[in-house]
């Protein structure tokens, strides 16, 4: 398994700095256009939060970003300096309440888009799963 990391500021406009890390991994690893539209949106949304929620945008925080690839699956973990937060207490965006706030669907989307999502240390860290092969 291949595995590479960076580490950003915790500094909106450094999402874009995850992109090109996304856009490069695609080039390399040959990720399908299938998959990779799932991976930019969940990863760069689970930075968005580790930027805005995990760390608050204090510049002197960092997220990490580490992904790992083999030929079934492409592994991104995304780790804040924050507090963390219980998942059990975020509401749900398709709730009537909820549905014409303008925040708050981050992670909804995230559930959504990747086959699989682990959280670890209270909230602060996330592991996205994107598998590479269509099981048949």
């Amino acid at each position: 398994m291949k595995s590479f990391k960076i580490t950003i500021p915790s500094i909106v406009e450094n999402v874009r700095i995850v992109e090109s890390f996304i856009d490069n991994a695609r080039e390399k690893y040959s990720i399908s256009d299938d998959i990779y539209g799932n991976i930019i949106i969940a990863v760069t949304e689970s930075v968005a939060n580790s930027i805005y929620h995990g760390n608050k945008q204090d510049k002197n925080k960092n997220v990490s970003i580490i992904l790992n690839c083999n030929d079934d699956e492409i592994v991104f973990t995304i780790k804040d300096e924050g507090e963390g937060f219980e998942i059990d207490n975020i509401p749900s965006p398709t709730d009537p309440q909820n549905i014409s706030k303008p925040g708050g669907r981050g992670i909804f989307l995230i559930k959504n888009l990747c086959d699989q999502y682990v959280f670890e240390d209270n909230g602060r860290s996330i592991t996205l799963y994107f598998k590479t092969h269509n099981e048949k």
